[in-house]
């Protein structure tokens, strides 16, 4: 008896546990759902680098570190959901430059940026980031000898405009709204404000799928 008592006990306890970490979960999606509505400003800010249709009705939120091979790995799939999707997802990306120095490497961005050569510089950066990135022994300096590599962009002036104090003012911000989501690693995706809870290729292809299907029911 006593036995069965204690096995009873032990499936209650694993029940009420699994209870509690599922309705964890769908509180936090229900919060930042709200969010995205009541304050939207926290997955978009005005400075948000973004790709895809303005008038896309489902919007892909990405904290992402260009120092982050995970960031780097579920970039193809991710042109490949927007290329499917018809102009339907639009993609936002946020900073959480949670690598050491990686900081250095988003200021680099964003002055790429002044030359409309953001989408070509992280591309390059992603593709040359086993040289610079080791976790390890992380070697920043590397960045520039494939930064030549973005037909067009003027490295000279990209130096000069990585001294904008503006970059630094856009990535506190950037830190900040992470913090505010709860976002402790990267990549982290939120679709129309909701998280993607459980990471993996297959569960962010289903979030996004699942608000297609919403957004566009017919």
């Amino acid at each position: 008896m006593k036995y069965v008592l204690f096995g009873v006990s032990a499936l209650l306890l694993i029940g009420a546990f699994l209870f509690g970490s599922s309705y964890y979960k769908g509180q936090k999606a229900e919060k930042f759902g709200f969010m995205a509505q009541e304050n939207a400003a926290t997955f978009v800010r005005e400075h948000s680098q973004t790709l895809g249709a303005d008038d896309a009705k489902v919007y892909l939120v990405e904290f992402m570190d260009p120092a982050c091979e995970t960031c780097a790995a579920f970039t193809p799939f991710v042109k490949k959901m927007m290329a499917e999707s018809n102009g339907k997802i639009k993609l936002i990306l946020r900073y959480a430059p949670f690598h050491d120095g990686a900081e250095y490497f988003v200021t680099i961005l964003e002055a790429a940026r002044k030359q409309g050569k953001y989408w070509e510089t992280l591309d390059v950066m992603y593709k040359s980031q086993p040289y610079w990135a080791s976790h390890h022994n992380p070697q920043p300096e590397k960045i520039w000898q494939f930064l030549p590599k973005v037909v067009g962009l003027n490295i000279e002036q990209l130096e000069k405009d990585m001294k904008d104090p503006a970059i630094a003012k856009l990535i506190a911000q950037d830190l900040a709204d992470a913090k505010t989501l709860e976002v402790k690693k990267t990549p982290g995706f939120f679709v129309n404000g909701k998280p993607l809870q459980s990471f993996g290729y297959k569960q962010l292809y289903q979030l996004i799928q699942t608000e297609i299907n919403e957004q566009y029911p017919n």
